[in-house]
This record gives C-alpha cells, structure tokens and sequence, in this order.
C-alpha cells in the first residue's frame, strides 16, 4: 500500500514544491518511486518515467481541442477561484496559475541559483543539478577548466540551443524562432517586449509529433503568424528543462502547445494550452483568439510601462534640475562664504597694518622723546663742560661763530681753553642740526679737526680773538 501522503510531503520537502497536486502527480508518473522521482526532478538527464495515466484538471475534447482551465485568475483577490463563482459575463481567457519547478527558476539565474542550490544541497543532500549548474558538484575543479564552467552556468541554454539544432535539422528552418535561452529568460523577454510566450514540448516519441511539426508548426502562415505575434520556446521532454515544464503545465498529450505569460511570486498564468494534432487552421484560430483576448492586458501593461518609464524620466529630470538647483544654491553659498572670508581677511589686514603703523608711530615717538632727552642732557652737559663765561683780560680769547644759517653766536674762553671746549659751547647752544661737524677759519682756512681738538686756543693761534665757521661734514 502507498504511504500517499508522507511521500508526497517528503517529495516537497526536497524539491521545494509547494503544489501538492503537482508532487502528486510527479510521483504518479513514477510510479511512486520516490527515489526515481525526486533523482529525474533534479538530474539534468532525467530518465522518461513509465507511462502511467493522471488525471487532467481540466476536460479534453475527444477530437484532442484546446483545453482551458477551470480556474479563473481575478485580479482583485490574487488567488485563482473556481470559474463557476465568477461573475457572469461576456466569454474571455480561462486563466491558470503555475507554479514553476524551482529548479527551472535557479536553472536560468546563474550564479545566484548555484548559491540557493548550495543551500539546499547542505539541507537535504540532493540537488547536484544546482551544484553542477555553478560548479560545486563532484567534478568541479579536477581540470581547472574555466571554459567548462561558464558552459555549465548556462545549461538551461544548453538544452534550448540543442532542442533548435535538433528541430531545424528534423523539419528544416520555417518554424517559429524559438529562442535559444532557458524558459524564464525567454519568459522574461516575452514581459520585456509585451507579448505572450508560445510554449512548445516536443515528445520525439510520439507518433504525431513529426506530422504535426511538418504541416501545423512549420507551416508559412503559422511560423509568420507566431513570429510576428509571440515570443516562442521549445523544450524537449526528454531534456531537463522540457521534462520539467511538461510536468508544471501537466501536458497529457502530445503534440503540446500552451501561450503562457508571467505572473507573481514565481508563477506563469497559463492562458492557452492545446493538446493533440492540429490543423493550421485550429491551431491558428485558437492563437487568434488568446491573441484578441488577452490584447488589453498586454495593452495595459505597455502603457503601466511606459507610465512608469515617463514618471522614472520626469523624477530623473526633477532630481537633475533639483541637484542642479542645489549645486547653483552650494556654489552661491560658497561664493559668498569665500566672499565673506576675503572680507575678514582684508579687515584683519588693515587692522594689523594700522597696528602696525600705530606702533611704529609710537616707536618713532619714544625715539623722538628719547633722542630729545638725549641732547638735552648732552647740551647740558656740554654747558657744564665749558663752565661759566670769563670776563675780559688779557689771557681771555673772544671766539666769533658762524652757523650756516648765518646765525652768530660769541662767547669768551680763557686762552688756555682747547679746542674741545669750543666744540662743546657749539653742541650746548642747539643752532645746529648735524651731529658731524668742523670748525673751519677763513683767512687762513684751518679745519680744526679731531686732531687738533687738545690744543689750547693760544696754542691753535685764535687768541686773542678768533671767527670760526660750523661747516657740516659730508
């Protein structure tokens, strides 16, 4: 007997699906081998599990038409809803959300994904797929191959570039332009340019398959008509990635072919799936159809885009005139503190130059009082040099001076007075500015200079009377 419920909890605790439906259904397919299951859900090769029947979640038309789901997505709840307690109205797309495999979502991240895969491995010690994906597993690092690795960080690629090799060399190069990356970049792609995804499983098995691919998928007008209008991705169930999506989409038969497009939270509102051989007129008149039905929503989304793209430019432009307003108010406020600045520095400046001036002014001042006070007291030393004037006699000498502003001055020495004293009387009296001078005779002309200042009058012949000039030296 099947231990249903703890395999199923089990199967999800390993593989982090949260769909139990979808466990279930996995498991089934496997025969309830969990081991089976869970190493063809994680291994990039998985092995084509025995064909064992599910149950569809939906009706199929026995002429194998197109299949909707019984869930209609309403916007207001985010949960899907059982289309019989929708509100009546007129007919429109049947909505489905899928949950994506999380290794289909890690597959086409890159680097990222083998971080998330890492963990997980730590955890439960089976996801090498993840490890392989970045490099982690157990072969990595025994040729130091760096080429090897960047090949194995795109294995969702990979298959896609292979699946388009092997399809154009089956059935030639009029098909849909299936894009050469893994689901989600090519999911990712379909938001970026606003259309629907066209999904395609390719079951190389299956004995419609080569017929269908022949005269439906590659034909003129439904190649044309799905380039012009979708995004398209192809998978081969026997790949990792196809198995994976063929499982999400829950294909029960083959040919499949599903228009998808993203949703949240990791998950893809399936909004068409057709199942079975197709003419290209069914198949053509279903895509028509999703293709009318779902043009306001695409609609909508460009211009939420394009909203979103005039506001982010607007707030780019209002940030760049507000920074630019700022930076003009920072360069006028630098201004004005440089101005400012310059101010105090040349009010500094005159105050220490008037400062400076001032002192030297007084300095000029004390030395003025203090050279005045100076001669004063040499004056009146000088005066206290000669000593008081004699009266006439015959050993008195009557000593006439000149000073070159034609001033005279006379006085009377005793005749055995010198020089000196005649010099000092000169200095006592003030009439003369210059420090440097000689007493000079005209007739004859004798310079009486420091050589002469110890002769006495008598001695130097100006006794009885003598007439002396102060003639400034040079």
């Amino acid at each position: 007997m099947v231990d249903v419920p703890n395999k199923v909890a089990y199967f999800q605790a390993i593989t982090g699906l949260e769909d139990p439906d979808l466990c279930t259904e996995i498991l089934a397919a496997h025969g309830w081998d969990l081991e089976l299951a869970i190493s063809n859900y994680t291994s990039p090769n998985p092995v084509s599990p025995p064909e064992v029947p599910t149950a569809a979640t939906s009706s199929t038309p026995a002429t194998g038409g197109s299949v909707s789901s019984g869930l209609e997505f309403h916007e207001s709840s985010q949960r899907p809803v059982p289309a019989s307690n929708a509100a009546a109205g007129p007919p429109g797309l049947a909505w489905k959300l899928v949950t994506l495999p999380i290794s289909v979502i890690s597959g086409s991240l890159g680097l990222i994904s083998g971080a998330i895969g890492l963990g997980l491995w730590a955890a439960g010690g089976v996801l090498s797929y993840s490890l392989g994906v970045v490099g982690l597993g157990h072969g990595a690092g025994r040729d130091g191959d760096s080429s090897a690795r960047l090949v194995s960080v795109s294995a969702a690629a990979s298959e896609a570039m292979e699946f388009v090799a092997g399809f154009d060399r089956d059935y030639g190069a009029t098909r849909p332009n299936f894009v050469s990356e893994g689901f989600m970049d090519a999911l990712q792609r379909s938001r970026n340019e606003f259309k629907l995804l066209f999904v395609y499983l390719h079951s190389p098995d299956h004995q419609d398959t080569p017929l269908f691919c022949e005269r439906t998928l590659c034909s003129e007008v439904v190649a044309a008509f799905v380039n012009e209008n979708f995004v398209s991705w192809g998978g081969n169930i026997r790949a990792s990635e196809g198995f994976k999506m063929s499982n999400s989409l829950k294909a029960s038969r083959f040919p499949f072919c599903a228009v998808v497009m993203a949703a949240t939270n990791q998950r893809i509102a399936l909004l068409q799936q057709v199942e079975g051989p197709k003419s290209p007129e069914e198949l053509l008149t279903v895509m028509q159809r999703v293709l009318e039905e779902s043009a306001p929503v695409l609609v909508s989304a460009r211009l939420d885009a394009e909203e979103r793209r005039n506001n982010m430019r607007l707030r780019e432009e209002q940030d760049a005139a507000y920074r630019a307003a700022l930076e003009a108010d920072q360069a006028r406020e630098r201004q004005r503190k440089e101005e400012e600045e310059r101010l105090e520095r040349e009010a500094a400046e005159a105050e220490r130059k008037r400062k400076e001036e001032e002192e030297a002014r007084e300095r000029a001042a004390r030395e003025a009082e203090e050279k005045a006070a100076a001669i004063a007291r040499m004056r009146q030393e000088k005066a206290l040099a000669v000593g008081a004037e004699p009266e006439k006699g015959p050993n008195v000498t009557q000593v006439l001076v000149r000073f070159p502003t034609g001033e005279r001055k006379e006085r009377r020495f005793h005749s055995t007075a010198t020089i000196q004293s005649v010099y000092d009387y000169v200095d006592s009296l003030g009439c003369l500015d210059a420090e440097n001078y000689s007493l000079v005779s005209n007739f004859p002309r004798l310079v009486y200079g420091p050589e002469k200042l110890s002769l006495s009058l008598k001695e130097a012949g100006l006794h009885p009377q003598a007439s002396l000039f102060v003639e400034p030296n040079s």
